[in-house]
């Protein structure tokens, strides 16, 4: 290490020896991996038998279609009109009030024709509605 005689020059030292803080930094960071592995405890358990259940299983979801031609399906059976429709939408209601509906609309459908199934869905009192598209 070098020193400049103090008779050259009278200014104050303006570099910093980053050499120590780099030695305690390097301390610190083998102390952490030394003991990071102490610091995960594990207890072991033997956990009673119990008997198998089987897994709630929740009704699924009707599905409502609208083909290329305005034809109206629920749960792949045919509707003949909306009346018919709303009329099993609320059979469908009184059997599950939680009941949700896909909607299933072919992309030739007139929104028109959607809006009025969706309006009589709506009218029926179910307010779980999913419109399902295919990714392409």
């Amino acid at each position: 290490m070098a020193f400049k005689p103090q008779s050259e020059s009278d200014e104050a030292m303006s570099e910093i020896n980053v050499t120590p803080l780099v030695d305690v930094m390097l301390v610190l960071v083998i102390i952490l991996l030394v003991t990071a592995p102490l610091l995960t405890q594990s207890v072991h358990v033997t956990l009673p038998k119990t008997a198998t259940t089987t897994a709630d299983v929740k009704e699924q979801p009707l599905q409502l279609g609208i083909d290329m031609q305005g034809g109206i399906t629920l749960n792949k059976i045919p509707m003949t009109d909306l009346t018919a429709l709303e009329t099993a939408l609320k059979d469908e209601l009184l059997r599950n009030p939680e009941v949700g509906l896909h909607l299933y609309a072919d992309q030739d459908v007139v929104y028109a024709k959607v809006a009025e199934v969706m309006a009589t869905v709506q009218h029926a009192g179910i307010a779980k509605i999913a419109f399902v598209t295919v990714e392409q």
